[in-house]
């Protein structure tokens, strides 16, 4: 799966090839969560609270990057790294 993004201990990524909605994998820790790009809402699993906000947060400033993001792996091509919640 490869990582878009790291911050506070949060990685990023996307599957090449994933079923729809568009969304990414936020993994915090043990924790892992789908975040649906488009409306922001977790898909499946659960984060921290906390994890949560920081991650609400990064993908409301990137969400126009995110779905670039998915339509380049829905293409098969190379992800681009996306800057983190600084």
């Amino acid at each position: 799966m490869p990582e878009i993004s790291r911050f506070f201990g949060i990685v990023i990524a996307m599957f090449y090839n994933e079923h729809n909605p568009p969304h990414f994998h936020a993994k915090y820790q043990e924790y892992e969560a789908e975040f649906d790009i488009k409306t922001l809402e977790i898909l499946a699993g659960e984060l921290p609270r906390r994890a949560i906000a920081l991650v609400l947060e990064w993908a409301s400033e990137h969400r126009e990057e995110l779905l670039e993001e998915w339509q380049l792996a829905r293409e098969g091509r190379e992800l681009l790294k996306i800057k983190p919640l600084e």
